[in-house]
Protein backbone atom coordinates (compact mmCIF):
# COMPACT_ATOMS: atom_id res chain seq x y z
CA UNK A 1 0.00 0.00 0.00
CA UNK A 2 1.06 3.58 -1.08
CA UNK A 3 1.13 5.83 1.85
CA UNK A 4 1.87 9.67 1.97
CA UNK A 5 5.56 10.55 2.41
CA UNK A 6 4.85 12.54 5.47
CA UNK A 7 3.28 9.37 7.15
CA UNK A 8 6.52 7.27 5.45
CA UNK A 9 8.91 8.95 7.32
CA UNK A 10 7.32 9.80 10.56
CA UNK A 11 6.24 5.85 10.62
CA UNK A 12 9.05 4.07 8.95
CA UNK A 13 12.41 5.99 8.22
CA UNK A 14 12.76 8.55 10.96
CA UNK A 15 13.72 5.97 13.71
CA UNK A 16 16.54 5.02 11.64
CA UNK A 17 17.17 7.98 9.67
CA UNK A 18 20.19 9.40 11.15
CA UNK A 19 22.23 5.58 11.30
CA UNK A 20 20.94 5.71 6.79
CA UNK A 21 22.95 8.79 6.69
CA UNK A 22 26.45 7.50 8.76
CA UNK A 23 25.77 9.57 12.17
CA UNK A 24 24.96 12.82 12.53
CA UNK A 25 28.43 14.29 12.20
CA UNK A 26 29.26 11.98 8.89
CA UNK A 27 25.58 13.66 7.41
CA UNK A 28 27.00 17.32 8.99
CA UNK A 29 30.32 17.47 7.32
CA UNK A 30 29.07 16.49 3.78
CA UNK A 31 26.18 19.61 4.43
CA UNK A 32 29.20 21.59 4.89
CA UNK A 33 30.68 20.30 1.10
CA UNK A 34 27.39 20.50 -0.06
CA UNK A 35 26.89 24.58 1.29
CA UNK A 36 31.22 25.63 1.37
CA UNK A 37 30.26 28.63 -0.76
CA UNK A 38 28.23 30.01 1.41
CA UNK A 39 29.34 29.18 4.83
CA UNK A 40 31.78 32.29 4.77
CA UNK A 41 28.59 34.60 4.67
CA UNK A 42 25.97 34.28 7.37
CA UNK A 43 22.80 35.10 6.73
CA UNK A 44 19.22 34.58 7.21
CA UNK A 45 18.58 30.85 5.83
CA UNK A 46 15.49 28.18 4.75
CA UNK A 47 15.92 25.12 4.91
CA UNK A 48 12.81 23.04 3.60
CA UNK A 49 12.57 19.18 4.24
CA UNK A 50 15.36 20.12 7.30
CA UNK A 51 15.11 16.12 8.53
CA UNK A 52 17.42 16.00 11.58
CA UNK A 53 19.87 19.02 10.27
CA UNK A 54 22.70 17.75 7.48
CA UNK A 55 22.83 21.22 6.26
CA UNK A 56 20.88 23.64 8.79
CA UNK A 57 23.66 22.28 11.15
CA UNK A 58 26.45 23.19 9.38
CA UNK A 59 24.43 26.85 8.56
CA UNK A 60 24.33 27.25 12.00
CA UNK A 61 27.21 26.64 13.08
CA UNK A 62 29.07 29.55 10.55
CA UNK A 63 26.71 31.42 11.95
CA UNK A 64 23.83 31.63 10.01
CA UNK A 65 20.13 32.12 11.47
CA UNK A 66 18.20 29.33 10.45
CA UNK A 67 14.34 28.62 9.56
CA UNK A 68 13.86 24.95 9.80
CA UNK A 69 10.91 23.01 8.05
CA UNK A 70 10.10 19.84 8.19
CA UNK A 71 6.88 17.35 8.73
CA UNK A 72 8.80 14.83 10.86
CA UNK A 73 8.84 15.80 14.60
CA UNK A 74 11.00 12.75 15.78
CA UNK A 75 13.57 14.05 13.33
CA UNK A 76 13.11 17.74 14.45
CA UNK A 77 13.57 16.96 17.89
CA UNK A 78 17.44 15.60 16.93
CA UNK A 79 17.83 19.05 15.05
CA UNK A 80 16.88 20.63 17.84
CA UNK A 81 19.46 18.94 20.31
CA UNK A 82 21.62 19.06 17.77
CA UNK A 83 21.49 22.92 17.20
CA UNK A 84 20.89 24.19 20.94
CA UNK A 85 21.70 27.71 21.56
CA UNK A 86 21.92 28.73 17.84
CA UNK A 87 19.91 30.65 16.13
CA UNK A 88 17.57 28.09 14.91
CA UNK A 89 13.82 27.88 14.40
CA UNK A 90 12.40 24.40 13.61
CA UNK A 91 9.09 24.60 12.72
CA UNK A 92 6.98 20.98 11.92
CA UNK A 93 5.10 22.11 8.78
CA UNK A 94 4.54 21.05 5.03
CA UNK A 95 7.40 23.02 3.42
CA UNK A 96 4.82 24.68 0.92
CA UNK A 97 3.78 26.54 3.88
CA UNK A 98 7.07 28.30 4.46
CA UNK A 99 6.42 31.66 3.82
CA UNK A 100 3.53 31.51 7.08
CA UNK A 101 6.99 31.44 9.02
CA UNK A 102 9.19 33.83 7.72
CA UNK A 103 10.62 36.52 9.89
CA UNK A 104 11.69 38.44 6.62
CA UNK A 105 13.49 38.12 2.95
CA UNK A 106 16.11 35.39 3.09
CA UNK A 107 19.45 35.48 1.70
CA UNK A 108 19.50 31.38 1.00
CA UNK A 109 16.40 29.02 0.47
CA UNK A 110 17.92 25.21 0.05
CA UNK A 111 15.49 22.32 -0.82
CA UNK A 112 17.97 19.60 -0.79
CA UNK A 113 18.36 15.96 -0.98
CA UNK A 114 15.44 14.88 -3.34
CA UNK A 115 12.84 17.24 -1.06
CA UNK A 116 11.85 18.53 -4.11
CA UNK A 117 10.18 15.22 -5.42
CA UNK A 118 8.58 14.64 -2.16
CA UNK A 119 5.60 17.43 -4.07
CA UNK A 120 2.69 15.88 -5.31
CA UNK A 121 2.97 17.08 -9.19
CA UNK A 122 4.92 20.18 -11.32
CA UNK A 123 1.95 22.80 -10.31
CA UNK A 124 2.96 22.62 -6.58
CA UNK A 125 6.62 22.53 -7.90
CA UNK A 126 5.32 26.05 -9.81
CA UNK A 127 3.41 27.09 -6.47
CA UNK A 128 7.05 26.51 -4.21
CA UNK A 129 8.61 28.65 -6.60
CA UNK A 130 6.84 31.27 -6.50
CA UNK A 131 6.57 31.29 -3.06
CA UNK A 132 10.43 31.56 -3.16
CA UNK A 133 11.03 34.41 -5.76
CA UNK A 134 8.97 36.47 -3.21
CA UNK A 135 10.94 35.22 -0.41
CA UNK A 136 14.17 36.78 -1.25
CA UNK A 137 15.94 39.37 -1.20
CA UNK A 138 17.79 41.00 -4.31
CA UNK A 139 20.59 38.97 -4.90
CA UNK A 140 19.36 36.28 -2.74
CA UNK A 141 20.16 32.46 -3.66
CA UNK A 142 17.78 29.31 -4.04
CA UNK A 143 19.37 25.90 -4.25
CA UNK A 144 17.76 22.41 -4.64
CA UNK A 145 19.25 19.45 -5.43
CA UNK A 146 16.97 16.25 -6.32
CA UNK A 147 17.23 12.91 -8.68
CA UNK A 148 16.50 12.46 -12.47
CA UNK A 149 13.84 9.96 -11.91
CA UNK A 150 13.02 10.34 -16.08
CA UNK A 151 14.96 7.39 -17.09
CA UNK A 152 14.87 4.97 -14.36
CA UNK A 153 16.68 1.67 -13.65
CA UNK A 154 15.53 -1.29 -15.01
CA UNK A 155 15.08 -5.18 -13.79
CA UNK A 156 17.50 -6.36 -10.91
CA UNK A 157 19.47 -2.76 -10.97
CA UNK A 158 15.79 -1.48 -9.59
CA UNK A 159 16.93 -3.11 -6.19
CA UNK A 160 18.82 -0.33 -4.57
CA UNK A 161 21.18 -1.29 -1.36
CA UNK A 162 21.06 2.07 1.27
CA UNK A 163 22.84 0.87 4.02
CA UNK A 164 23.50 -2.64 6.32
CA UNK A 165 25.32 -3.32 9.11
CA UNK A 166 25.10 -6.64 11.29
CA UNK A 167 21.41 -5.76 13.07
CA UNK A 168 20.27 -3.98 10.17
CA UNK A 169 19.51 -4.26 6.58
CA UNK A 170 18.08 -1.07 4.54
CA UNK A 171 17.36 -2.11 0.84
CA UNK A 172 15.11 0.59 -1.69
CA UNK A 173 13.39 -0.88 -4.85
CA UNK A 174 11.65 1.22 -7.11
CA UNK A 175 8.77 0.57 -9.32
CA UNK A 176 7.88 2.94 -12.24
CA UNK A 177 4.63 4.95 -12.88
CA UNK A 178 3.64 7.58 -15.31
CA UNK A 179 4.48 10.72 -13.73
CA UNK A 180 5.92 9.10 -10.14
CA UNK A 181 8.24 6.27 -9.17
CA UNK A 182 6.89 4.57 -6.48
CA UNK A 183 9.61 3.89 -3.90
CA UNK A 184 9.79 0.91 -1.39
CA UNK A 185 12.21 0.97 1.70
CA UNK A 186 12.50 -2.61 2.81
CA UNK A 187 14.30 -2.56 6.17
CA UNK A 188 15.29 -6.09 7.69
CA UNK A 189 16.53 -5.75 11.50
CA UNK A 190 17.20 -8.07 14.04
CA UNK A 191 15.67 -8.68 16.89
CA UNK A 192 15.93 -10.76 20.09
CA UNK A 193 13.31 -13.22 18.60
CA UNK A 194 15.08 -13.10 15.40
CA UNK A 195 14.90 -11.21 11.90
CA UNK A 196 11.74 -8.89 11.17
CA UNK A 197 10.90 -7.05 7.91
CA UNK A 198 9.19 -3.79 7.23
CA UNK A 199 7.97 -2.48 3.89
CA UNK A 200 6.47 0.87 3.14
CA UNK A 201 6.06 2.69 -0.07
CA UNK A 202 5.83 6.08 -1.31
CA UNK A 203 5.54 8.22 -4.50
CA UNK A 204 8.00 10.88 -5.85
CA UNK A 205 7.64 13.14 -8.58
CA UNK A 206 9.54 12.53 -11.98
CA UNK A 207 11.12 15.86 -12.47
CA UNK A 208 12.52 17.07 -15.02
CA UNK A 209 15.28 19.36 -14.41
CA UNK A 210 14.70 21.57 -17.31
CA UNK A 211 10.91 21.88 -15.74
CA UNK A 212 12.67 23.20 -12.63
CA UNK A 213 14.33 25.83 -14.52
CA UNK A 214 11.41 26.94 -16.94
CA UNK A 215 9.21 27.30 -13.35
CA UNK A 216 11.86 28.96 -11.49
CA UNK A 217 12.62 31.73 -14.73
CA UNK A 218 8.82 32.14 -14.76
CA UNK A 219 8.47 33.70 -11.40
CA UNK A 220 12.09 36.12 -12.10
CA UNK A 221 14.69 34.04 -10.70
CA UNK A 222 18.16 33.43 -12.76
CA UNK A 223 19.23 29.65 -13.19
CA UNK A 224 21.67 27.07 -14.02
CA UNK A 225 21.95 23.26 -13.97
CA UNK A 226 24.65 21.72 -12.32
CA UNK A 227 25.60 17.99 -11.26
CA UNK A 228 24.99 17.85 -7.54
CA UNK A 229 26.33 15.80 -4.92
CA UNK A 230 25.67 12.31 -4.63
CA UNK A 231 24.14 11.45 -7.88
CA UNK A 232 21.79 14.33 -7.87
CA UNK A 233 20.72 17.26 -9.86
CA UNK A 234 21.62 20.74 -8.50
CA UNK A 235 19.48 23.92 -9.68
CA UNK A 236 21.04 26.92 -8.86
CA UNK A 237 18.85 30.01 -8.85
CA UNK A 238 19.42 34.24 -8.07
CA UNK A 239 16.89 36.70 -7.32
Amino acid sequence: MVTTVASHYKNHLAPIYVWMAGGVEQAAALGASDLAEFLGTPGYAVDLGAGFGMHTIPLARSGHRVLAIDTCSELLYVLRGQCAGAQVEAIEADLQDFVLHLSGKADLILCMGDTLTHLESTTQVERLLRNVAGSLRPGGRFVATFRDYRNLPKGIDRFIPVRSDADRIHTCFLEEAPEHVVVHDLIHERRAEGWSTRVSSYEKLRLSPDTVVEAAEAVGLRCRIDAGARGMVKVHAVA
